[in-house]
């Protein structure tokens, strides 16, 4: 990573960059996260929409809290990552999803994008007033155990889902 990339809200002007990092994503087989990159994207605009509801607290569906989210674009404009920060805790927020969730496309991978996104990320989520972000990843998950670490993450009891994958459960202050 020569140059810093930097996170921004999702836009129309980076539509484009954006398809290429979803279909690379979608592609991989992989387990998308955070969840909005789930979305499907095929109507662009609407999908925004969503996002900026979300980030207003406006529609905001059952079971769900208002959250925002940025994209992390390099310094040639490609989206390299995504992040969701949650503005506040459910239950089940507290034991398996946390207050930042994030993820990196295969293809950037080991190159520092998680460590600055997650670094960008608390910045975010301080200037919302979230004093203490919790943070959680799949205790298979090493890369993102080490990240969360880097970004000053002080462990807390793991939790154990019912079909007992362990979630690993950090503190941080942004």
């Amino acid at each position: 990573m020569d140059k810093q990339a930097i996170l921004v809200e999702p836009t129309e002007r980076l539509k484009a960059q954006y398809l290429d990092f979803y279909k690379e994503w979608v592609a991989s087989g992989e387990d998308i996260v955070p969840w909005v990159v789930e979305m499907d994207p095929s109507d662009f605009p609407a999908m925004l929409q969503i996002l900026r509801n979300n980030a207003e607290g406006v529609n905001i569906p059952a079971g769900f809290v208002a959250s925002s989210t940025y994209w992390l674009v390099t310094p040639e404009e490609k989206v390299v990552g995504a992040v969701n920060i949650r503005h506040q805790l459910t239950e089940r927020l507290r034991t398996s999803g946390g207050h930042i969730g994030y993820g990196i496309v295969p293809s950037a991978r080991r190159k520092g994008y998680a460590k600055l996104m997650l670094k960008l990320a608390l910045g975010r989520a301080k200037a919302l007033g979230i004093l203490q972000a919790l943070v959680v990843c799949d205790a298979v998950n090493t890369g993102s155990e080490r990240t969360i670490r880097a970004n000053g993450g002080v462990p807390e009891e793991p939790f154990i889902e019912p079909d007992g994958n362990v979630i690993l459960r950090f503190w941080i202050e942004p």
